[in-house]
Parts: structure tokens; sequence; C-alpha cells
């Protein structure tokens, strides 16, 4: 599992595209990759859109202070995420953004640069 630390303001930035992966600085992460304002960690097992569920995103909701909204990136499209999967995160208090990988993390860029407290799941491309 790699994962990366940052401790600056904005946190792990994505700054380009490799293959099907992401990259955030000088790593790759070339299956899928979430993000927290404080870290980036390697989505090895990134289930398909239709499979996503609460526990597939490891402790990602676990931030304090509580996440505003999630950014799902769904891939090289945008494909809406099951019901009872956006019903669950909701029931947590926090909102799902669904948008293709490519858009979610440019998004996460902008967003983070005004220190939103938001994370992403970003599935490969």
């Amino acid at each position: 599992m790699k994962v990366r630390r940052d401790d600056d303001g904005q946190g792990p930035i994505v700054t380009g595209f490799q293959g099907r992966g992401f990259r955030v600085r000088d790593d790759v992460f070339p299956d899928g990759l979430l993000l927290s304002p404080v870290r980036a960690m390697a989505w090895a097992d990134a289930p398909d859109v239709e499979a996503l569920t609460v526990k597939a995103l490891g402790d990602l909701f676990d931030a304090d202070p509580k996440p505003e909204f999630l950014l799902l990136g769904t891939g090289a499209g945008l494909r809406q995420p099951p019901r009872a999967f956006v019903r669950a995160v909701e029931a947590l208090g926090i909102g799902v953004e669904a948008m293709d990988s490519r858009a979610a993390a440019r998004a996460w860029g902008v967003l983070r640069a005004e220190e939103r407290q938001i994370v992403a799941a970003l599935l490969p491309l």
C-alpha cells in the first residue's frame, strides 16, 4: 500500500495522469486513489462503481473535522453510484458529488486551494 502524507495547507494534489492512474507529485497511483486533506493513499482494490460501499473507502471518513462531501471520480466517464451507497454516505452527514475521475481530480485541486474539508475517491481512468 502506498501512502503519501502532505502537511502543507492544501495537502496532496493530483498533478497529472499516467495510464489509468494518477500522479501526486512524484508518486504514481496506477489503480485508484483515495485523498484526504493530509494524505494520498493507493486504492488498489477499488471496486466497480456499481459495487461501491462505504466499507470500500476504508477510514476516509474518519477525518477531524468531518468532511463536507466526497468527490467521487467514477472512472473515464460519469457513472451514477448506487443509490444505497449515496444514502449510506449521506447518513454519515457527508454529501456525494460524482463526476468522471479527471474532472474530480481537477475539482479536488480547486476546492483544496479554498481549504475546503473534503475527501475524494478516484476510480481508475
